[in-house]
């Protein structure tokens, strides 16, 4: 993956997880300016990365989905289901980059998504897991080793339309 391309990646992923309110504004208006100096250049993406930290709670609503737009990238409504699982998949790949533990990962979908979300059914479940872990018959490598098979598979599945 190119640096540009990775920080398209990055974007759509913080695009993503502001749209179910896992990060700030601010924490999309850096990824903006990655993306610049990654090599991506637009208009839009130019206002945004522009963007004070006092601004951007109040610019990113109405400066986030032309800048998406004008470089093919997505933003998915709150309620959306194909938001919600693109935000799974941007924490997912946190996880497996090293930025969050096993344990976190499960913690913030079960938090986020409780039991309504089909697509990370069984992480939520596998927080409970952890929870129950002294009473159980598993290990913490073992929960561990499945949040990872279930982030892979999540990040693998097809994104819904």
């Amino acid at each position: 993956m190119t640096p540009a391309e990775a920080a398209a990646r990055t974007l759509q992923d913080q695009a993503s997880l502001w749209s179910v309110r896992e990060v700030c504004a601010v924490d999309v208006v850096t990824a903006a300016c990655d993306a610049l100096v990654a090599g991506l250049d637009s208009p839009g993406l130019r206002i945004l990365a522009a963007c004070t930290r006092g601004e951007a709670d109040y610019d990113v609503p109405d400066l986030l989905p032309p800048a998406l737009d004008e470089l093919g990238l997505s933003l998915y409504s709150r309620d959306s289901v194909a938001g919600r699982e693109a935000a799974a998949r941007a924490l997912a790949r946190r996880m497996l980059a090293g930025e969050l533990t096993p344990r976190e990962l499960v913690f913030r979908i079960h938090q986020r998504f409780g039991h309504t979300l089909a697509s990370v059914e069984r992480l939520a479940q596998l927080d409970d897991e952890y929870d129950f872990l002294e009473r159980e018959d598993q290990t913490l490598d073992e929960i561990d080793a499945e949040v990872h098979a279930e982030a892979r598979r999540l990040i693998d599945r097809p994104a819904e339309s």
